[in-house]
């Protein structure tokens, strides 16, 4: 036998999948498992009826996730980069009326957490500020083992189905010819299966808001996404959807902020995290419970087991019921951070699931996840993913067990007593709600999922007319980058289901025509009113707390000002950042030294919140002479931070080209106003400046 022959028998061809002349249709080969068992359907997973559970025998969702999971070694395939703390949840009251889990049925209760936020589609290596989703997944360590709320800073998810999941991380990530792009959406095979996806529409939208470019983990909400259940003592059972609502209120950044910051600091989201707990302005949430029935979820405009869908507040109000504190960093980012295991399935007593294929297909996907990334079985021995309760069972053995049972039994039942026996079921421990399953095994969506477009559009009218502004502004860049024509087309098409005035305005910022609009699944709801939860802005922060103010002084300037100004930063709980021409700080009239915390040419006024310049006359010339002086400035206006200036700084405005007649962002130096100017630095933004 010849050696390329041999080399075939050993290496099939994977591409031609063996018999090339079976196709499926179109001259294309047919889709088949890697056993080579052709599909039928590799949109939808098998399940118990259209709304029914997924069942374990669906052998083709199983390993095409299995496969998923195993992609990448070590890194998790997405949320790759992230960043942990550890906190406490404390409970504001006892809900034993809706559940029995412990850690809601004594009000004051505080309970051990562990946090880890991260972006979704970058490596490790990755910068914090891309557009992107944020995972937050709380790990809380209650009385009856770990309870994992594993969510993201976006209440919806882009598919209603796992299956489809590898499908939609393979389109958003690198592409596998070129390796690129990185940590971006801005390219063909995003949105070329975003274009075909319309059940991802709804999500689009959140992504191209200001949500995708949050200003820290410490100003953003989480969402469980899925609909949940509470099960209370009694076996009754309410729908619940969980909420965490900052109590620092919400904040973006801008994309061009977005941009400059992953320049000048692509570890910013990490590094305010980790300044804020170490200077004690700790993180905090409140969780909030949106709860309700059988008759509700009978009524609702939309099935609650969509994951591409909301329960608008407005309908159930979130009822907030505890508060989640960060109040201490990791000693060892590996040990803690990185090694850190959450699972959808890690629930407790009082607390379950329902048939929402996403979480159904989750529940399957993140334990088998583990198995690779952590070598084993075994990854609950490791110190962050312990439970903090007593636990008994008789696992053993496995890649680096640490713990095996005790005493001659090893398996249940057994006629042993006492400590020889082991363990034994306890009738008051975990139970399903005994739900009836739909229907007949079946391959296909619920109609009830038919809707893909009207809470789109519903998000869309809910913002402001500025975050409308940037969202169309994103989907103008986003599409920019596309370099087939009709992708762009299709995804403009879904926009005019949307809004008609939104599709106009990214198709002039495109330079095309209005493309014709898909064919709806369903007629989208065309009257959805506003709900104001769903806008940043009017969801912002009513005071200037927790933010930073970054203070740009000269040699011989004022040290009165100076200091009035220092004292009302920390006064309003900000955290005041000193920015000088070098890094070694410089000498006030008074022949004081003033260290710095950035030099001009490495800290741009894109790191903070809003802005102050105070210098002398001398130095405003000096500085007015330097590029970075100059562009810091006027990044800082063209951004609409709000600015305090002093009068000898006239000459860096004018080297900037920037107007010295004051707008409402803008005030000059003077009794009393440092306090007025952090008062007005509440609203965050100078909008008005940006138009």
């Amino acid at each position: 036998m010849d050696q390329d022959h041999m080399n075939r028998d050993k290496r099939p061809d994977i591409q031609a999948g063996g018999d090339t002349h079976q196709t499926a249709g179109d001259g294309r080969p047919r889709m088949t498992t890697a056993q080579g068992t052709p599909l039928s359907d590799g949109q939808n997973s098998l399940k118990q009826g259209a709304r029914g559970p997924t069942l374990m025998e669906d052998f083709l969702f199983r390993e095409k996730i299995f496969h998923f999971d195993h992609e990448r070694i070590p890194e998790r395939v997405v949320h790759a980069r992230g960043y942990g703390a550890h906190g406490f949840f404390e409970t504001y009251e006892s809900l034993s009326e809706l559940t029995s889990a412990d850690l809601f049925q004594r009000a004051g209760e505080r309970t051990p957490a562990f946090v880890r936020f991260s972006t979704v589609a970058g490596n490790k290596g990755s910068a914090d500020l891309a557009r992107d989703v944020r995972g937050f997944a709380v790990k809380l360590y209650t009385q009856q083992g770990n309870w994992d709320i594993v969510g993201n800073n976006i209440p919806v998810f882009f598919i209603q189905d796992a299956i489809k999941f590898p499908d939609l991380i393979h389109a958003a990530k690198e592409a596998p010819d070129r390796a690129f792009p990185q940590a971006q959406t801005a390219h063909d095979n995003f949105w070329d299966f975003m274009s075909l996806m319309p059940e991802a529409i709804h999500m689009v939208m959140w992504i191209m808001s200001d949500r995708a470019i949050p200003r820290s983990f410490r100003f953003m909400e989480g969402f469980g996404v899925h609909t949940f259940r509470m099960v209370n003592a009694e076996g009754e059972a309410r729908f619940v959807k969980f909420h965490w609502k900052p109590k620092q209120g919400l904040q973006s950044v801008t994309w061009p902020e977005a941009v400059g910051i992953n320049g000048a600091d692509p570890d910013f989201h990490r590094r305010d995290l980790w300044e804020a707990i170490q200077f004690g302005d700790l993180p905090e949430w409140e969780l909030g419970l949106q709860v309700f029935d059988d008759e509700f979820a009978n009524r609702f405009a939309f099935d609650i087991l969509d994951p591409t869908k909301i329960v608008p507040e407005e309908e159930v109000p979130v009822r907030r019921v505890g508060r989640l504190v960060l109040d201490r960093v990791v000693d060892n980012f590996f040990a803690e951070t990185e090694q850190v295991a959450f699972h959808t399935g890690n629930i407790v007593p009082g607390i379950d699931f329902t048939d929402d294929p996403l979480l159904q297909g989750r529940n399957f996907s993140y334990l088998d996840t583990q198995l690779k990334r952590l070598g084993g079985p075994n990854f609950t021995h490791l110190p962050v993913n312990a439970p903090k309760c007593p636990f008994h069972h008789f696992q053993q053995d496995g890649h680096m067990a640490m713990a095996n049972p005790s005493g001659r039994a090893n398996y249940e039942p057994n006629s042993w007593s006492g400590a020889e026996g082991g363990p034994r079921e306890d009738p008051t421990g975990f139970q399903s709600v005994p739900v009836a399953a739909p229907g007949p095994k079946v391959r296909e969506r619920s109609e009830s999922f038919a809707d893909h477009y009207s809470q789109a559009r519903q998000f869309y009218i809910s913002q402001t007319p500025v975050e409308q502004a940037h969202m169309a502004a994103a989907l103008v860049f986003e599409l920019s980058k596309v370099e087939h024509p009709e992708i762009r087309a299709r995804l403009v098409g879904h926009l005019r289901h949307v809004n008609e005035e939104l599709a106009g305005e990214v198709c002039d910022g495109l330079g095309m025509d209005m493309p014709e609009a898909p064919v709806p699944a369903r007629e989208p709801i065309p009257d959805l009113p506003p709900s104001d939860a769903l806008s940043i802005l009017k969801n912002g922060p009513n005071c200037f707390a927790g933010r930073k103010l970054g203070i740009l002084l000269s040699d011989g300037v004022d040290i009165d000002q100076v200091e009035a100004l220092l004292a009302a930063v920390r006064g309003a709980g900000a955290i005041p950042a000193i920015v000088a021409p070098r890094i070694g700080g410089v000498k006030a009239s008074d022949g004081t030294e003033i260290g710095a915390q950035e030099c001009i040419d490495g800290g741009p006024s894109v790191l903070f919140d809003a802005v102050a310049i105070l210098l002398s006359e001398g130095g405003a010339g000096n500085l007015a002479e330097k590029h970075a002086a100059r562009v810091w400035l006027a990044d800082a206006f063209a951004h609409g931070k709000f600015i305090l200036y002093n009068d000898a700084s006239r000459p860096l405005f004018d080297a900037a080209k920037l107007p010295l007649e004051p707008d409402e962002g803008m005030m000059v130096m003077g009794d009393g106003m440092p306090r007025q100017f952090l008062d007005r630095c509440a609203a965050l933004r100078f909008w008005g400046r940006m138009r």
